[in-house]
């Protein structure tokens, strides 16, 4: 028999710890350390206190911002948890010299000062830059939908969440009858007093949903078309993603293609990136005035960004703007001639159930239609525009629609009341003025423009995967667009300093 040496874990030790000798050169705590202590200038936290001559000393910023991003850089985003690791990791104790902050400042500091984390952003950003790691000769902007701090249940139109409100109040009615008639007949005292609890809830969530209809006007799109409030966070917007809808806010990042650099972060309550690709980039610019480092970065540096950006008014801007953009359309793919053959290994489309607009007999000199039924449609629309393209609209009359023998097969629904329309589409004029939209098609088809283009999912995506997947930054704490955004901004700042550690320009 083999013979070990015993193992005895209940017994204490008394170990010396030299907190500076934990920070070692080359690690991100390191350079966090040493960016924090010697090259950003954290005077904008300074505004945030008033305590000169009356209160208690506060924590010092730098001290918060170093335990707040190196927990982050942990995936630890709860203020317990962090609070919890100041008390318990050794690592933790040297950055923030053993100062142990609770989970209320620690918070407070995070949801308080979005303009100064701007600040420290754009400070770890010059450093970057001196170091050679952003090449500034092509940007690739892109968005993520995260969750945040509020409930889509929670969501929805005025008149929607109006209606929910009478909901509850009558959800409310029906259960004071009950528990009147319950009473009445001596009800069990543990059911009643679970009745007022669920009714004193449900009052609560009325209250709150009519407050809220009181104080705020409706939420409207940038056509004025009204989008879905949300009575926690009115700020926040409910957004599909591949893996259902979530109610958050879609983080954008400008990335930098030589090192993976985040050149801007920024965060929007709004389910649509295309309103989004001009003020952050008008923000970028601005960015880089200010810390004097190019005049127009939009005339220097390349653009790459998905159809998610992609619309007539964003090309225009960006040819205003002199921007070497390459955005591509939702047909981007299915032009490329590598991916001719992809199809044939997708799996067969069902054959459609009803009749198509060929089917149908079309004269388009005497502008009448035939239904397959041998019954005539009248023309109700002769100039209808669809996608782009116009067309004549056909409607067939409800006494021949309604009892014929064909409207399983001519109709989405046979049971349905309206009858079936069909529209022919005049064919495409060949002498049009191009387009903004033909231009850009034109220019990221070429080989030139594929070329580009490729290099936007490996610069983009890894800053992504890093903050989301290895860090596990994928939720928001905070509500509030500012707040939220300043949140955001720290994720970016974590993965920024990772790249200075990981590339030695610090130390």
């Amino acid at each position: 028999m083999p013979r070990y040496k015993p193992v005895n874990l209940a017994q204490d030790a008394f170990v010396p710890v030299c907190f500076e000798k934990q920070i070692l050169p080359g690690t991100f705590e390191y350079a966090l350390h040493h960016l924090m202590e010697h090259k950003v200038d954290l005077s904008a936290f300074d505004a945030y206190y008033d305590n000169d001559n009356r209160g208690a000393r506060a924590y010092d910023p730098k001290v918060l911002l170093k335990i707040v991003l190196f927990a982050y850089s942990r995936g630890i985003i709860g203020s317990r948890r962090i609070e919890r690791a100041c008390r318990e990791n050794i690592q933790f104790m040297a950055l923030s010299g053993q100062a142990m902050p609770d989970h209320a400042t620690i918070a407070a500091f995070i949801s308080r000062s979005p303009e100064a984390i701007q600040t420290v952003f754009q400070e770890v950003l010059l450093v970057c830059e001196q170091s050679g790691l952003v090449g500034r000769e092509m940007f690739a902007i892109d968005g993520v939908k995260l969750p945040s701090n509020a409930s889509k249940e929670w969501s929805g139109t005025h008149d929607e969440l109006a209606a929910k409100a009478r909901k509850l109040d009558r959800a409310i009615r029906r259960m004071l009858k009950a528990h009147r008639a319950e009473d009445e007949k001596g009800e069990d005292p543990d059911l009643g007093h679970y009745t007022r609890q669920q009714i004193e809830k449900l009052e609560r969530q009325s209250r709150k949903i009519k407050a809220f209809l009181k104080h705020n006007a409706p939420k409207l799109g940038p056509k004025g078309k009204e989008r879905k409030s949300n009575v926690t966070d009115q700020e926040s917007a409910k957004l599909a993603t591949g893996k259902g809808v979530i109610q958050g806010y879609t983080a954008v990042a400008v990335t930098d293609a030589k090192h993976q650099i985040i050149v801007e972060a920024q965060a929007h309550g709004v389910p649509q990136e295309q309103e989004l690709l001009q003020p952050i980039l008008e923000d970028l610019q601005a960015q880089y005035q200010a810390l004097g480092l190019s005049p127009n970065i939009h005339g220097q540096t390349r653009l790459t960004a998905d159809a998610g950006f992609h619309s007539t008014a964003n090309l225009q801007w960006l040819e205003d703007e002199y921007c070497d953009a390459y955005i591509a359309d939702n047909r981007f793919r299915k032009r490329d001639p590598r991916f001719a053959e992809a199809e044939k290994y997708k799996p067969p489309k069902p054959l459609p159930k009803r009749f198509r607009p060929r089917d149908f007999r079309y004269d388009p000199d005497q502008l009448t239609c035939t239904c397959p039924a041998g019954k005539a449609l009248y023309r109700n629309g002769a100039n209808v525009r669809i996608n782009g393209r116009t067309g004549i609209k056909f409607t067939a009359p409800k006494s021949a629609c309604e009892p014929c023998h064909l409207r399983a097969k001519c109709l989405q629904d046979e049971h349905q009341k309206s009858p079936r329309q069909v529209v022919f589409f005049h064919p495409k004029e060949e002498q049009q003025p191009q387009s903004l939209i033909d231009k850009m098609k034109q220019k990221i088809d070429s080989l030139r423009g594929r070329m580009i283009y490729s290099r936007r999912l490996g610069t983009v995506e890894p800053p992504f995967g890093n903050l989301r997947y290895h860090k596990g930054l994928n939720r928001f704490t905070l509500r509030g667009r500012k707040k939220v955004d300043g949140q955001w901004k720290l994720y970016a700042l974590v993965h920024n300093i990772e790249k200075l550690a990981h590339y030695g320009a610090i130390g």
